[in-house]
């Protein structure tokens, strides 16, 4: 049986196509295509062999921000709904007023506002130098009016600031109950699938830490970016928790100015530029999504007078923190009990990596003993609970992005070195005895100088 190829027809003039155009060549009508539905041989409803599916690639368009592509896996799909959270004021519609402006170079696109009036957005887009004349502004909270105009329309892109305020008529709840926010999220969904128009919903951060309320939400759409930083602080880490059409954990860093949001190049020398030579600082080899990343670790431990000693950790897991502070117990000797023991990820980012657990027993072990870490020392590295170092992933790539930045040293785990082929000087280690003994040479184990 003869595969069928994708149509693609302007709903303007009629003109077809076998793949998606953004611009018309008959009418030179903008995003005017829309995929042809075509009912299987075997009638309505029928299934259809997985065989006889096109499976050509699917079409993208670039917000011409190059980390909101590389985070959305290359660009935005045709058709796809985007989900972006995070607290109120963290950015979410700064960024997207910004890749509003840049897809108007395309054509239309329609940002619906139900939170904020069109002079109120017009300020922000005064101030970003986002005025583009085909950035569209629509004030409607009524879902099938939103789709009407999108229909109308036909924008390279629908915004809709927020979620959580716009209702559909199908539904007698108030906007932004579970219910209003779930078959509005499904009613724009089928939308974007029928005319082929990708669809940004911003969503914010309840406090339980959940986007909008439901996490059915997160289950409707193709892909779900979270905004995290925090507000008194520049940097801004855009992250894919889900991605349909791309890879997972892929994270993009920007730095919040008064005229917007601007990519920083190289996020690993961002982050580290302001590292501390004192001791309870590491710097660990991270990979978020795609890219390694460079991070200082802080730790401080300090005497404590109370019976029941502090453990803090922030930006990263304080069960993690706990689980290595009795390693280090009770394979390397020495004793926490009388200690608060403080673990700080610097920059404001959160990293879930089993790789930082060697950064975060390195920053420890320097704080306890009042010893500095080579300024040029490198770790990255899984600890077990029996005091083994277990190999981590992708070992060449971190190893390439320290030795770019001028460390020569890299600490990793023995079952990692064979794989590093850097020029940088690797050394492996089997268990914290080992990682002790080359982080401090001459320290004895359980030693608690200083």
């Amino acid at each position: 049986m003869a595969k069928k190829a994708t149509v693609y027809a302007c709903v303007e003039c009629g003109n077809q196509a076998t793949k998606w155009l953004g611009r018309c060549p008959e009418c030179n009508a903008w995003n005017s295509y829309a995929q042809e539905e075509h009912a299987p041989a075997g009638g309505e409803g029928a299934s259809i062999a997985l065989g006889d599916i096109d499976s050509e690639d699917v079409p993208r368009i670039s917000t011409r921000i190059p980390a909101l592509d590389r985070v959305l896996g290359g660009g935005l799909v045709i058709g796809a709904v985007t989900l972006v959270g995070g607290e109120p004021g963290i950015g979410k519609s700064t960024l997207l007023l910004q890749a509003a402006h840049e897809l108007a170079a395309l054509g239309p696109v329609l940002y619906v506002s139900g939170e904020e009036s069109p002079r109120q957005i017009a300020l922000r887009a005064r101030r970003l130098a986002t005025t583009s004349d085909q950035l569209r502004l629509f004030a409607q909270t009524s879902i099938e009016r939103i789709i009407a105009e999108t229909e109308r329309l036909r924008p390279v892109a629908v915004i809709v600031d927020s979620i959580q305020t716009v209702h559909t008529a199908s539904n007698d709840s108030m906007p932004g109950s579970v219910g209003q926010v779930r078959d509005s999220a499904g009613m724009l969904m089928t939308a974007a699938k029928r005319l082929s128009i990708p669809i940004f919903l911003i969503g914010h951060i309840t406090k339980e830490g959940t986007i909008a309320g439901p996490k059915s939400l997160e289950h409707i759409v193709d892909t779900v970016l979270y905004f995290e930083g925090q507000k008194f602080q520049n940097f801004r880490v855009v992250r894919a928790f889900k991605n349909r059409f791309g890879p997972v954990n892929e994270v993009a860093l920007f730095d919040m100015h008064d005229d917007g949001l601007a990519e920083v190049p190289n996020p690993s020398a961002a982050l580290i530029a302001q590292r501390s030579a004192a001791p309870g600082s590491s710097i660990v080899a991270a990979v978020e999504g795609t890219r390694p990343i460079l991070l200082e670790l802080q730790a401080l431990v300090s005497r404590t007078n109370f019976p029941a000693p502090r453990r803090m950790a922030v930006g990263i897991d304080a069960n993690r923190v706990a689980l290595l502070l009795a390693v280090l117990e009770e394979r390397h000797g020495g004793s926490y009990l009388a200690s608060d023991v403080y673990v700080n990820l610097a920059g404001g980012l959160q990293v879930d990596e089993p790789a930082l657990d060697l950064g975060i027993v390195a920053a420890l072990l320097s704080a306890r003993q009042g010893t500095a870490i080579a300024h040029d020392d490198l770790v990255f590295g899984e600890v077990g609970l029996l005091g083994e170092i277990r190999g981590v992933s992708q070992a060449d790539l971190r190893a390439r992005e320290g030795a770019a930045l001028g460390f020569h040293r890299v600490i990793v785990p023995q079952s990692n070195a064979a794989e590093i082929h850097t020029d940088i000087e690797v050394v492996g280690v089997r268990r914290i005895e080992d990682f002790v003994a080359a982080l401090f040479p001459g320290c004895r184990a359980g030693s608690t100088a200083g």
